[in-house]
């Protein structure tokens, strides 16, 4: 909270989306004065184009464009020659091309004029969409304009370059947000009605993008690696970066094949899962509204995020200079805070979805453990929400905050493998350590979420909670550990399936517009955003059926199948369990005892 108060007090994003003049007014809004700057302070909100007086012949001192810069309301699209012209133009479009305090008609009658309005002849511009700037057409004038800019962003860091980015591609960023959230929802409702169609549909669409995007990654990179007109740093690091993600998506390609491969004659068995775990989330009313929920409270704290990531990278003083302009000076140390930021980023997203996923938990134990399966009990997910909120906060706090350090190792192996992407042996080491980490967290988050659901079932704390749930699942692990993984796999190919057609859509309208952008960084926020929204939609099978299969173990352990003590598992599920751990087992092992008896002998008896 204190870099997001400190961000909105020191910062203003609105300079780096709408521009600013040399007096230090935000183009496009009103502003308030600056001391000691008598030209600061003015209403612009009319004027939303920042405009170069002597745009022809631009330089480069102390980093900054030496040319003064005015906010107006539209940009001359043909030649003005001389003064007269000039006055035309501004009392026939209401934008006025000279220094604010000039009066129009004192254009051509001011012995000053030659400093305070821009070089005759002005090149006819049109407004360039990176900053709303006019940019000169005329072909000589263009060339020299183009050559500041890219040595203005050439001379910016990593950090306000990647700003530059993400501000430059806004429109996109959200576009393809909107794009995942419909390939999640088509999933959703996909697994939840048409489940035997949908399996075979989607591992084929699955391996199609996987092969398409790998391919796409490395034509990219060679295309940007053989371009002889590649100038800007900002298109130097989008090669470097479109290597790794190549390598990485390459990899990713090649082991999920071969794991399709190897499951290929367990399909049946994922229909009848699904199945099943569609069933269950239809005796819960508004179970698959749980997501929607999630993801409008994702949407608010991304937009707040994005927010004080930009007021961070404005963070700065204004101090006038000598002839009443405005110069923004900027803090040391914000590279840092934003650091902080974007691990806070990971943090809060992983919270919120770990809430979701013990408010699915608790409502699927509830109804399992309900003796009467056909009157299911009243409320199940507002009952789970009361009790996660008053009880069970500090439960997902941890649970989130485990993944956020092992989300930690990635982002400083990317940046090693910024810095040791030259040298073979590092790449070898940078991939294992890579595909490690990657191992590490998909495992974390496994134990994190039945963690979760024994919470729901004992009202315990965290770490007593995951205690248990590694014993149950080590006594169960045979039988459980393959119908589950399986699931949870195809799962994971839906969200691959989202993520793979987003960022496929993402290089195609970043790539459309590579100059000027490091559109590396907002492509891997994008598919950081679809991976967390299919992930926000499909949790709901994959922690119902989770859920579903730990309940089932305790059930075991618990109830003996007696008139006494009888199981509160039915007979669908029952019989599916039975059959996927047949076909494990093999042929060599059908003489061992059926799963449903109990150590005793005793037959299993399933309420109804």
């Amino acid at each position: 909270m204190f870099i997001s108060g400190y961000a909105v007090v020191a910062g203003a994003a609105e300079r780096l989306v709408l521009g600013y003049d040399s007096f230090g007014n935000i183009c496009g809004r009103k502003n308030t004065p600056v001391e000691g700057a008598n030209l600061s302070g003015l209403d612009m909100t009319n004027k939303k184009y920042v405009f170069f007086l002597n745009s022809c012949s631009l330089e480069i001192q102390r980093h900054k464009i030496s040319s003064l810069s005015l906010c107006v309301s539209s940009c001359p699209q043909q030649q003005l020659n001389s003064l007269e012209d000039l006055q035309s133009f501004a009392r026939n479009n209401d934008s006025f091309l000279c220094v604010y305090n000039l009066n129009v008609s004192s254009y051509t009658l001011n012995p000053k004029v030659a400093q305070l309005c821009p070089t005759l002849p002005v090149p006819p511009s049109m407004s360039f969409p990176l900053f709303n700037r006019c940019v000169p057409q005329n072909p000589e004038c263009y060339s020299k304009y183009a050559s500041v800019l890219i040595h203005m962003v050439n001379e910016m860091d990593v950090f306000h370059r990647i700003l530059s980015g993400i501000l430059a591609g806004r429109d996109t960023v959200i576009g393809l947000s909107v794009l995942a959230l419909a390939f999640s929802l088509i999933l959703v409702l996909a697994f939840r009605f048409i489940q035997t169609l949908l399996i075979h549909t989607l591992i084929a669409l699955v391996v199609f993008g996987l092969l398409f995007v790998s391919g796409v990654l490395w034509w990219l990179h060679y295309d940007y690696r053989s371009d002889p007109s590649t100038e800007l740093e900002t298109e130097k690091e989008n090669a470097k970066f479109l290597l790794g993600y190549a390598i990485f998506s390459t990899i990713v390609t090649i082991v999920l094949l071969s794991l399709i491969l190897v499951l290929r004659k367990r399909l049946q068995l994922g229909v009848q899962l699904f199945r099943i775990v569609g069933k269950i989330i239809g005796r819960i009313p508004f179970l698959l509204f749980q997501p929607f929920w999630t993801f409008l409270i994702l949407v608010v704290f991304w937009v707040f995020w994005v927010a004080v990531l930009l007021s961070l990278g404005t963070a700065g003083s204004a101090q006038s200079t000598s002839g009443g302009q405005v110069e923004y000076r900027a803090l040391s140390g914000i590279c840092y805070m934003a650091w902080y930021h974007f691990i806070g980023l990971i943090w809060t997203s992983e919270f919120i979805l770990a809430c979701q996923q013990m408010v699915i938990a608790g409502a699927v134990v509830t109804c399992y453990f309900n003796r009467n399966k056909n009157s299911p009990p009243p409320h199940p997910v507002l009952s789970s929400i009361s009790v996660l909120f008053c009880y069970h906060l500090g439960t997902a706090v941890k649970g989130s905050f485990l993944i956020t350090i092992l989300r930690i190792p990635r982002i400083v192996l990317l940046y090693l493998y910024s810095i040791l992407n030259q040298k073979k042996n590092a790449k070898c080491l940078f991939n294992c350590c890579f595909c490690w980490v990657c191992f590490q967290e998909s495992c974390l988050r496994y134990f994190n979420q039945h963690a979760y659901t024994t919470t729901a079932i004992n009202g315990t704390n965290f770490c007593t909670s995951a205690k248990d749930a590694v014993c149950i699942l080590a006594r169960n692990s045979a039988k459980l550990t393959s119908i589950s993984c399986f699931g949870d796999f195809l799962l994971f190919l839906g969200k691959v399936f989202v993520v793979c057609f987003t960022v496929f859509g993402g290089l195609m309208a970043f790539n459309y517009h590579r100059q000027l952008q490091a559109w590396v960084v907002p492509l891997l926020l994008v598919g950081f955003f679809a991976y967390l929204m299919s992930h926000s939609f499909l949790s709901v099978f994959e922690v119902t059926a989770d859920a579903m299969f730990l309940c089932f173990a305790i059930d075991m352990e618990t109830n003996d199948g007696t008139a006494e003590k009888p199981y509160f598992v039915d007979q669908e599920l029952l019989t599916f369990v039975s059959q996927s751990n047949k076909l494990t087992e093999g042929r060599e092992h059908r003489n061992t005892r059926p799963f449903q008896d109990n150590e005793d002998g005793t037959e299993l008896q399933p309420m109804t």
